[in-house]
Order: structure tokens, then C-alpha cells, then sequence
């Protein structure tokens, strides 16, 4: 990063036409597989968007193979609850891929209420030579069959296909902010504003709560849920966040119900600090586990912070994100971007962070040299192998050419969305209905 940040590029860019854009097409959530030869991107719209990876060019070594569409779908439709008089929105919340386990793969994308299970395969040959069936599959009159033959597969053109396995329904009141799959690839936990529970991917008329926060009384509710997710490697350690900054680590071995925490994070507040806004701006939005499951990252409006899940008291770093917004929340009130919820992300070594910002602007932070970079996700550069610029906001002091003023930033463009390939460097980022890809380019380790 720093002076490395230039050999950044844009791979690829699946962009539609900027003039048509309408509320369906804007993507709302990203996720690579585990082995990050697939992306899946999921939009307002119910669909989902799958692209593969083209095998890597031997002509071109540097090349690392390109994103290209491979399957889309619609996942959900929109719906109506009679007895709320509430519509549901198709919109999809989350996507999280299950460890391929044979030739198909398989994942679970969820909106407010429902969650799906989807199977990809792929077909390239077909059988021929039927003894009953002519060729448009029409069962033949028996008595004109005089003889048998034997039924040969034939190569096709590639075909997939994409089919329901499972729906999980009836088991969120509230809104669905989060999907995790356990590390032992049977069960996973879908969490809304007030519960969490537990499922087993093969059952899908019942699942467990294992967390329930909602009072008796609603009038005592003081906070919800905003995110949670598995540990990498304990299938019995979880972890959520709430709307007061706090993260809560759970062992299912200790209690059925897991209204006890394991461990509580949280990191007390400055009185001096305090304003009207304190309250919404420590509100997590996401928390992710690092890959070596020793550390948790988790994303609030202005910051975010690396914890230790070792030390409780205070996060073990914290990197600020847009703190010259600090300034602005009054108006970011006003218009309802300080209810944005920013997503982050760490690299596959767990020593670089990044998340999202306003103006199509996405931040990385390096945890070994402390050196961070602002870029952004424009059209201007969509061209392929185009190399990024590092971006700077002018805040005071001496102003660059190329500086842009806090006022001119568009709030209307903002990065909620990003994922991190699971071991090379190189990262998708959602900017309203466009999804960036970009690559290191030497894809080496960033330091």
C-alpha cells in the first residue's frame, strides 16, 4: 500500500448502462465461495448474479483470469403478510456459499423473511437414442418398437442449471440482517433484529433460538441485533452485534438459550465526547472473524476497530474511516445517511482491512506498516488493466491537485458492499447497480 497502491487494476467490471438505472438493479450484498472461482452478487430486484472465473491466459501470465457472468437467477418474489398488512421486499439481504462437497455447488441467499437454499450444476452432454422416447421425449406407440438400442451420452452446449433444494420460512418475526454457516457445515444461524436461530440445512420447517432479546414490554427495548457470525473454526462460538457498539461472543456449550454472553466487547465511552449522535455512530453494522479466528473486525459509521478475542476492555486497533465527517452528521441526520450500514472485510492473511465510503470511495488499511489508501470505484476507470489512483479528501493544510473537498463528495454514491477473495488479492466492490473488480497487479501480498 502507500507507494504500492498505484499497481492496483481494475480486472474486470460488470456495469449496466448508468442512464437506467432503476431501485431493482442496485446490488445489495457480495460473496466469493470458499475458493473464490466464483462471485455471487445479489440485487433489489430478488435476482442473483453468479460469475466465474475464466481459466488463467497462457499467453498473458500476468493475466488472472477474468469474471464473467455464469448464472443468473431470481431467487426471491416479492410478498405480502396478510395478517401485518405488510409488503415483503424481494430485496436480497445476504448470500453465503457452503463448502462444495461435490461436482454442484450450493448456496443461501435470504431477504427479510425467507431463506433459500440453491443448487448450481452444470450439464454438457445428453442422452440419445432412447427405446420409448423419440427425440422431442414423446413416449413411442410400443408396437412399432422392433428393436433396442443402447442410449449414448452426447456433447452439448454447457447448460446451467439452478434449482431450489430448500426454503426456510416461517422462522423470522423481525427482518433478517445476517446468514452464517457453521464450521461444520450442517447447520447455520439466521439473525433479525431481536433473534437468532439455528438451523440444520437439512430440516426446514423448524429451527433452534438460540439467542432472544426482546423484552416484554417493547417499550423497553433499548437495542437490536445488526449482525452476527460463526466462528471459522469452533462450531460452537458465535458472535453478534448490536445497535450500542457492543459485540457479544456465545458458546452454545454453556446453555440452550444463549441470552448469557461468553465475552462482552465493548469499549467504554468518552463523556466528553458525547452528542446526540454518540448513540447512532457506535452502532455496528458488521463483524467479521478474521481467518485465523484469534480476531474480530467490526464495522461502526465512523470507524473500525480490530478486536482481540482475547481482551475485552478495547479493541486492539482502530482505524478511522471518514472522520471528516464528523463535522456533518448533523446533516447526515437530516438526510438519512448516518443510517448507512457499511460492510468490511479482511484479506485472505488477515493483515489488510478494507471497507466502504461516500463517494464511490473505498478504504484500506495495512495492520502491519499502519499505512492506509483511499480509492474509488468510478466508470471513469472501468476501461480493463486501467490502474488506479490513490484518492484524497481535502480537510485543511496544503491542498493537492487532485484533492477533493469534503462538500463535494456525493452522498448518493456510497461502497455498502465489498468481499475479499478468500486467498489472493483481489477484491469486488458493489457501487449502486455496478460491480467492480479489481486486482493486484502482481498479485503479490500488499504491504
Amino acid at each position: 500500500m502507500g507507494e504500492d497502491t498505484d499497481t492496483r487494476k481494475i480486472n474486470h467490471g460488470f456495469l449496466r448502462d448508468h442512464n437506467y438505472v432503476t431501485e431493482a438493479d442496485v446490488i445489495s450484498t457480495v460473496e466469493f465461495n470458499h475458493t473464490g472461482e466464483l462471485l455471487a452478487t445479489g440485487d433489489k430486484g430478488g435476482r442473483v448474479v453468479i460469475f466465474q472465473r475464466e481459466p488463467e491466459s497462457k499467453n498473458e501470465s500476468y493475466s488472472q483470469g477474468e469474471y464473467n457472468v455464469y448464472s443468473t437467477f431470481q431467487s426471491h418474489e416479492p410478498e405480502f403478510d396478510y395478517l401485518k398488512s405488510l409488503e415483503i421486499e424481494e430485496k436480497i439481504n445476504k448470500i453465503k456459499w457452503l463448502p462444495q462437497q461435490n461436482a454442484a455447488h450450493s448456496l443461501l441467499s435470504t431477504n427479510d423473511k425467507t431463506i433459500k437454499l440453491w443448487k448450481i450444476t452444470e450439464r454438457d452432454k445428453k442422452p440419445e437414442g432412447y427405446n420409448l422416447k423419440d427425440e422431442e421425449g414423446k413416449l413411442k406407440d410400443i408396437s412399432t418398437v422392433t428393436s433396442l438400442q443402447v442410449p449414448v451420452l452426447k456433447p452439448m452446449d454447457l447448460m446451467v442449471e439452478v434449482s431450489p433444494r430448500r426454503i426456510f420460512s416461517n422462522g423470522h418475526t423481525y427482518h433478517v440482517n445476517s446468514i452464517s454457516v457453521n464450521s461444520d457445515y450442517e447447520t447455520y444461524m439466521s439473525a433479525d433484529d431481536l433473534r437468532i436461530n439455528l438451523w440444520h440445512l437439512a430440516i426446514t420447517d423448524r429451527s433452534f433460538n438460540i439467542v432472544d432479546i426482546k423484552p416484554d414490554n417493547m417499550e423497553d427495548l433499548t437495542e437490536v441485533i445488526t449482525s452476527s457470525e460463526f466462528h471459522p473454526h469452533h462450531c460452537n462460538l458465535f458472535v453478534y452485534s448490536n445497535s450500542k457498539g457492543s459485540l457479544r461472543l456465545c458458546d452454545m456449550r454453556a446453555s440452550a438459550l444463549c441470552d448469557k454472553h461468553f465475552k462482552l466487547f465493548e469499549e467504554p465511552e468518552d463523556p466528553s465526547s458525547r452528542s446526540f449522535f454518540s448513540e447512532i455512530i457506535s452502532s455496528v453494522s458488521d463483524v467479521k472473524f478474521s481467518h485465523s479466528g484469534r480476531y474480530m473486525l467490526a464495522r461502526d459509521y465512523l470507524t473500525v476497530k480490530v478486536w482481540d478475542l482475547n481482551m475485552e476492555t478495547k479493541p486492539i486497533e482502530i482505524y478511522q474511516v471518514h472522520d471528516y465527517l464528523r463535522n456533518k452528521l448533523c446533516s447526515l441526520y437530516e438526510n438519512d445517511c448516518i443510517f448507512d450500514k457499511f460492510e468490511c472485510a479482511w484479506n485472505g492473511t488477515d493483515s489488510v482491512i478494507m471497507t466502504g465510503a461516500y463517494n464511490n470511495f473505498f478504504r484500506m488499511f495495512d495492520r502491519n506498516s499502519k499505512r492506509d489508501v483511499t480509492l474509488e470505484a468510478s466508470r471513469d476507470n472501468r476501461k480493463p488493466r486501467a490502474i488506479l489512483k490513490p484518492r484524497r479528501v481535502f480537510i485543511g493544510g496544503k491542498r493537492r491537485r487532485d484533492d477533493i473537498s469534503v462538500d463535494s463528495l456525493d452522498f448518493t454514491r456510497k461502497i455498502l458492499h465489498t468481499a475479499w477473495h478468500p486467498t489472493e488479492n483481489i477484491i469486488a466492490i458493489a457501487a449502486t447497480n455496478n460491480l467492480y473488480i479489481f486486482q493486484d497487479k502482481m498479485n503479490s501480498e500488499i504491504h
